[in-house]
């Protein structure tokens, strides 16, 4: 699926259950372990340090994300530094399979592959599956959802509206 593989280092596994507790903002349903963002998490010298990646450069949702990590790991009993990775940049093909369930189970469906989204989002092929009934009789209403990184549909079957997460690579 992917022609770039996670650079997922290392995490302690006394932090895994942790970071996953740890919600995306604007996702809920996600944590940031299911979205991709956590590079590694580790305890150095009584300080736990997290890289993390951005969805996308300039995202909103990484101050909060890294508010969240410190709050989770405090209350854990941990200190810790978050640092900010900008290479690679994050995809989408980082989303982990119970990630993507959990965007479709919530309403959004997940990203395709890189050549497929730009089939959706030029309108050219109904291949967006609905969220609601499944059905891929789908036609793109706008390019622009609730957020950049997402795109806005409708299924022609069920009627009913839903998001879709825009490949990003």
């Amino acid at each position: 699926m992917s022609e770039n593989p996670s650079p997922l280092g290392k995490i302690d596994g006394a932090l895994i259950s942790i970071l996953e507790q740890v919600s995306d903002p604007e996702i809920p349903v996600l944590s940031i372990m299911e979205m991709g963002v956590v590079r590694s998490a580790i305890i150095e010298n009584d300080m736990v340090k997290v890289q993390i990646t951005p969805t996308y450069s300039g995202c909103p949702a990484m101050d909060v994300i890294g508010d969240d990590i410190k709050k989770a790991l405090k209350k854990a009993g941990y200190i810790s530094k978050i640092e900010l990775i900008l290479a690679p940049a994050w995809t989408t093909d980082w989303i982990t399979p119970k990630g993507r369930k959990a965007l479709e189970d919530y309403g959004i469906a997940a990203p395709l592959d890189a050549e497929a989204d730009k089939e959706a989002l030029l309108g050219n092929k109904k291949i967006v599956k609905c969220t609601h009934c499944g059905s891929k009789n789908t036609r793109l209403v706008s390019q622009f959802g609730s957020t950049a990184c997402k795109a806005q549909f409708q299924c022609d079957d069920c009627q009913e509206p839903f998001a879709y997460f825009k490949c990003l690579k």
